[in-house]
């Protein structure tokens, strides 16, 4: 299996620490508003991908942190007039269920920084009897990054390249511009006592301290954005490796960006949709496949014609299972097999294995007749990346429409009496004003089925 290593900038062969194990850590959610689709593109590709690792044997050590202390959810607890923990408390249970809606399973641990104050102070007494740390009188704690050599190899700036950078905020109380907070001092808002006087952890610190907890001083992947690559995960790489003289992470992955109207989604620029908004319209297995059509390291632009896209493909998989029971083994179909585990080991090509399952679905009709094995083959593989899970019942009657479904039921039922009256002219505009609103039917082995397309 090869992974292109963020760190090194090629693709690697894979080498685990421990044989068939995977220890990975991925940077999770600051939970101050709802979850948008730009987050969620990150979190469906190592779904997917985690997925497809224990689907093909791994085992798999899946470890998500939860920022739940944070500058943004102190402003905005402060404007909702509750309390910092009181609102990153809504959000986290609101992020599970966005989460759960997706599909996705939930990680095997889920640390959050106001469990863990203890172990990122201690990590950072560590930095600062090392000499890594530093503070001025009254001042926050900061790590100097010129005693680091290697700080800017992630993401390929040098410190004079940040130095010359545009300043926005100037601490005087820096050695360096790019030395950051690992303890910033302050009595408002959520605090702890510390040796360095009141306060809460920096953003970087939180990450290296949980990572070394769940996963020890060295593990195999570290993933997130890649918006994270600078300056969090550079931070995160040169705190962690000064304070342990290990390799901290063997591996770097880093998802692209989603971008809408030609900027990246952001809530910082108020451009972005709501994992709860996408869904009201689309299945869940939608988004996914509109996200793993495109590799995940690759930019994404959002669009509902990219989603439409993606159903119109989702469709014609579902229309396969809709009337048949498949069995829970693989056929001998070598080919196919060996070929998505050749895709996907390939640094996770999840838009050749979907052409490839997409190339096999069509082999499975033929003259009429489905063919059951192939038929089984397709749905392990799709489950392995997320999809197809649901029951072709719900998957095509998911989304909002402008009838009940006793309404619907009622229509069907005064249609099949039309037409037993042979009242074909009333049965034809039955079927024509639902299929107006939305409501296609279909007469399927003499019984009327719906299903809401787009």
């Amino acid at each position: 299996m090869k992974i292109f290593n963020s760190l090194t900038k090629k693709k690697e062969t894979f080498i685990p620490r421990v044989h068939k194990k995977i220890d990975l850590y991925v940077c999770g959610m600051t939970v101050y508003d709802d979850i948008h689709i730009g987050h969620a593109r990150t979190f469906i590709n190592f779904d997917a991908i985690i997925k497809f690792l224990r689907f093909a044997g791994w085992e798999v050590n899946y470890i998500r942190n939860i920022t739940d202390i944070d500058d943004k959810i102190i402003e905005a607890a402060r404007e909702a007039k509750i309390s910092a923990l009181d609102l990153s408390r809504k959000y986290i249970n609101e992020m599970h269920k966005d989460f759960d809606s997706l599909g996705m399973m939930r990680p095997n641990k889920e640390p959050k920084v106001s469990d863990h104050i203890n172990e990122i102070i201690e990590m950072i007494k560590t930095l600062e009897n090392k000499g890594y740390a530093y503070s001025k009188e009254d001042s926050d704690v900061y790590f100097d990054v010129i005693k680091f050599k290697e700080y800017g190899k992630l993401s390929n700036r040098t410190l004079n390249q940040i130095e010359s950078a545009e300043r926005i905020d100037i601490d005087l109380n820096k050695n360096h511009e790019a030395d950051f907070v690992l303890w910033k001092k302050d009595t408002l808002g959520i605090t702890w006592p510390s040796p360095w006087g009141q306060g809460r952890p920096g953003w970087h610190i939180e990450c290296s301290a949980m990572s070394m907890k769940y996963l020890g001083e060295e593990f195999d992947i570290h993933g997130g954005g890649l918006d994270l690559k600078f300056p969090h995960h550079e931070n995160e790489i040169a705190q962690s490796r000064c304070a342990t003289n290990k390799n901290f992470a063997s591996y770097w992955m880093h998802t692209g960006p989603l971008r809408i109207f030609e900027k990246k989604m952001s809530k910082s620029l108020k451009n972005f949709l709501t994992v709860k908004d996408v869904l009201k319209n689309f299945h869940p297995e939608v988004l996914r496949l509109f996200f793993l059509l495109t590799h995940y390291r690759s930019p994404i632009s959002y669009s509902e014609e990219g989603l439409r896209k993606a159903k119109i493909i989702l469709d014609k998989l579902y229309n396969l299972f809709e009337n048949e029971k498949v069995i829970d083994r693989f056929s001998k179909d070598k080919t196919f097999i060996d070929n998505f585990f050749s895709s996907m080991e390939d640094d996770f090509n999840t838009p050749k294995a979907i052409q490839l399952i997409q190339n096999y679905a069509q082999s499975i009709n033929q003259k009429g007749e489905i063919n059951i094995e192939k038929l089984s083959n397709l749905k392990m593989i799709l489950n392995s990346l997320g999809l197809l899970e649901d029951h072709p019942n719900n998957y095509f009657k998911y989304g909002s429409i402008d009838f009940l479904v006793d309404e619907i039921e009622n229509f069907i039922n005064e249609r099949a009496e039309a037409r037993k009256n042979k009242n074909f002219k009333l049965a034809d505009k039955i079927r024509d004003d639902l299929l107006e609103k939305g409501i296609l039917l279909e007469d399927l082995d003499g019984k009327t089925i719906w299903k809401k397309i787009s």
